[in-house]
């Protein structure tokens, strides 16, 4: 196992959403509809929050606005356990849907809502769905524009679901002049090629040995922190079923739900884990802008 004095620490977040408001099902279940829907995050939450504390271990949990409005005690009850509250937008919206003003509009409200519940400023985001890519240059400059310190919404990979393949792989500058910081989720590298590896439906469907692997290799080979990611209904085997949605999606929802949990314990308590926002003062000792 790699030892936690390997002198990289990683960053730890989870994208808190419930399991009815994720990309994979926008096609079958209306917004409209989420109120009128059984709420399981907050259990799930709370779960996970029992599993860092075994750990020892702080995270970010990037927010959705909708969740902490109706649920502000878990907000708090996030951030009194000593983890980095972090905005994950409003609801769900993939930021490549939305103009500038729709986005701006977006992140203010969420954070809003985030602070208030907190207690504390929130300096993080990330996007739905990993959805600011080559379409969307203007998203770093409402961020900056913000005030946000650092963003975690890049995938640097080739997906049907989302990513941006050209971006950099670590941390980078993407706004000349502006210490606003992109944190892009973890990838490895395969045979020349660039291969998701910093969680989700990739850490639950594949080897647990891929994941000690490619986190090895950034840590050992790259001397870079891996940044990981999940979400609360990925540990949440009872949720419901939806059978309307496409098949591809079903599959990559519901695969091994009910061996996430334990996967987790062992990653959390393999690997040194922080939060985002210490990881990102960190990184900006090293990292390069964009155009570099």
């Amino acid at each position: 196992m790699t030892p936690k004095s390997s002198g990289i620490i990683n960053g730890m977040s989870v994208d808190v959403e419930d399991w009815f408001q994720v990309g994979a099902f926008e096609s079958v279940i209306s917004r409209d509809d989420w109120d009128n829907l059984p709420l399981r995050v907050t259990d799930n939450v709370l779960r996970i929050l029992d599993m860092f504390a075994e750990a020892q271990i702080k995270a970010t949990f990037f927010t959705l606005g909708w969740v902490a409005r109706r649920n502000g005690a878990l907000v708090r009850r996030i951030a009194d356990a000593g983890h980095e509250i972090a905005s994950h937008g409003w609801d769900h919206a993939r930021v490549f849907t939305l103009d500038r003003r729709q986005f701006g509009k977006d992140i203010a409200a969420a954070r809003k809502v985030l602070e208030d519940a907190a207690g504390v400023p929130v300096i993080g985001y990330r996007a739905p769905s990993f959805s600011i890519d080559q379409r969307t240059p203007w998203a770093y400059l409402e961020l900056a524009e913000q005030g946000y310190a650092y963003s975690s919404s890049v995938a640097p990979v080739a997906h049907d679901h989302y990513g941006w393949r050209d971006a950099p792989r670590f941390a980078f500058h993407p706004l000349p002049a502006n210490e606003l910081l992109e944190i892009p989720v973890t990838t490895a590298m395969v045979g020349g090629r660039r291969v998701a590896a910093g969680g989700g439906g990739f850490f639950r469907v594949l080897p647990y040995a891929f994941s000690r692997w490619a986190i090895r290799q950034v840590n050992r080979e790259e001397g870079r922190p891996a940044i990981f990611y999940f979400h609360p209904w990925e540990i949440d085997p009872a949720q419901p079923r939806v059978p309307g949605a496409p098949m591809r999606s079903r599959l990559r929802h519901y695969t091994n739900l009910e061996r996430m949990a334990d996967k987790l314990r062992s990653l959390v308590n393999e690997f040194a884990w922080d939060r985002m926002d210490a990881l990102a003062e960190r990184e900006r000792r090293t990292v390069t802008g964009l155009a570099a």
